[in-house]
């Protein structure tokens, strides 16, 4: 399976609170939640609900799953193509902590959690996708298991919370996939990571 990362980030970097319906939102002091939601216009919803259609199976942090899990998991019988992909495809959470999740269908992946994602990637099929779970995001990039990042970008400056990358971290390149814009401004950017970027060595002096 191809594992690929889907997080909606303001221009700024921040991807905490974007929908602004969770007790993450004011989780460290961030009072600004709800920041993506209004701007997530038809096209673009179309878009994540046809995302999630083509995942074999989901991938958690810890975090996200005690989000999702009690939202979407109680809506089974919704007519939400979101939660209907979520409730009928095996998921998995990365955790040394959690041991009697609720949600059907739910594997704990503890101990030696980047040779079971590895073992996941191995199997045969479409995707493992990984949404949101942000500490989880950074980890799997910083272990090369990640083959496509989608990053869906927020036209706002949210100002304050938890940021996607940190400032001191991991460098990389990225092949751009596939872009594409949306009627209220959020723009869609597909990557796929690569090895180290890049550098200017030769950067010609002023008046040059």
């Amino acid at each position: 399976m191809k594992l690929t990362t889907t997080i909606q980030m303001s221009v700024d970097g921040v991807m905490q609170g974007n929908g602004g319906l969770h007790v993450e939102d004011r989780r460290l002091g961030f009072e600004r939640g709800g920041w993506a939601r209004p701007l997530f216009d038809h096209e673009a919803m179309a878009y994540v609900d046809q995302l999630y259609q083509h995942a074999d199976a989901f991938l958690f942090g810890r975090r996200t799953f005690d989000i999702f899990a009690p939202y979407w998991g109680a809506m089974a019988n919704s007519a939400s193509p979101i939660a209907a992909a979520l409730n009928t495809r095996p998921k998995y959470v990365a955790s040394n902590t959690l041991t009697d999740p609720k949600w059907a269908d739910t594997t704990v992946l503890s101990g030696d959690v980047a040779a079971a994602i590895r073992e996941l990637r191995a199997k045969p099929g479409g995707e493992l996708q990984v949404h949101g779970s942000g500490d989880l995001t950074r980890w799997l990039l910083g272990n090369r298991l990640v083959d496509e990042i989608n990053l869906l970008v927020i036209p706002v400056v949210v100002g304050q919370g938890t940021r996607l990358f940190p400032e001191n971290g991991l460098d990389m390149a990225l092949e751009l996939v596939d872009s594409r814009a949306y009627p209220k401004g959020i723009t869609l950017q597909v990557y796929r990571p690569g090895g180290r970027p890049q550098y200017a060595t030769d950067v010609p002096s002023p008046g040059e």
